[in-house]
């Protein structure tokens, strides 16, 4: 894989994932959408349906890495380092162009946030927000449900019919649903930095009427999180198997 084919192919996949992903969140808690109030089971159906859509899309490109965590776990397992950046740099990228993609695709309802009556806090649309905010039980959560990520797909790596037929990319995907409905109660199981830092910034920057604050205070959470849990992972596929 060339530099260039892995830059734009992390850009495009993440991008990808980011719009289903943002924008599932979008339609189930935006007012006028409707969706609305669709519930966790829809979201977490909708990030999946994004991993895939993204990683198809992006793997004959860069192999869909679209988590900065999953190429630190990759790196460590493998020790090739030499491409990481391309991939992160890329991921970061992605993940800021899809979510402003989901900004276009629902600017009228966020337009419509303007409205005093139904004016809400628009962040957890696009990053992540703890349902308790306590520091060190959120960076536990975010630990554990990334290793319960990248660990499995490092594993999946030893059977190589599911590389060879494409089918690995859709077991990841109903393995980010499954996350998302066992783990992601507590965090909203960001396990994915460029994920969450993204579109973060990209909340940040966008004019959206009574969008509340991005919470930078909880930021780290999302990122330190995921990057120890992958860099968990590596370790212990490499002394497990």
């Amino acid at each position: 894989m060339s530099n260039g084919d892995i830059f734009v192919g992390e850009v495009i996949g993440t991008a990808i994932l980011i719009l289903f992903g943002a924008g599932v969140v979008a339609a189930v808690v935006l007012n006028y959408s409707k969706a609305k109030d669709a519930g966790w089971v829809v979201i977490a159906l909708g990030w999946g349906f994004g991993v895939m859509a993204g990683a198809y899309t992006a793997a004959p490109l860069s192999g869909g890495h679209l988590n900065p965590a999953v190429t630190l776990g990759i790196a460590i397992d493998t020790g090739e380092w030499d491409k990481v950046h391309l991939y992160v740099a890329g991921q970061m990228v992605g993940a800021m162009l899809g979510a402003v993609l989901c900004w276009l695709v629902y600017y009228a309802q966020f337009q419509a946030n303007s409205e005093e009556d139904i004016a809400q806090p628009t962040l957890g649309i696009f990053s992540t927000a703890p349902a308790i905010r306590h520091p060190v039980a959120n960076l536990i959560t975010e630990i554990i449900a990334t290793m319960g990520l990248v660990l499995p797909i490092l594993a999946f790596g030893l059977t190589k019919g599911l590389g060879e037929s494409g089918t690995a990319i859709l077991i990841v995907s109903f393995l980010v649903v499954g996350i998302g409905l066992s783990l992601g109660g507590p965090t909203g199981y960001a396990i994915n930095p460029a994920r969450d830092l993204g579109p973060r910034i990209v909340h940040a920057l966008l004019p959206i009427p009574n969008k509340g604050t991005s919470d930078w205070g909880y930021a780290w959470v999302p990122v330190v999180g995921p990057l120890i849990g992958a860099a968990l992972s590596g370790l212990v596929f490499n002394a497990a198997f």
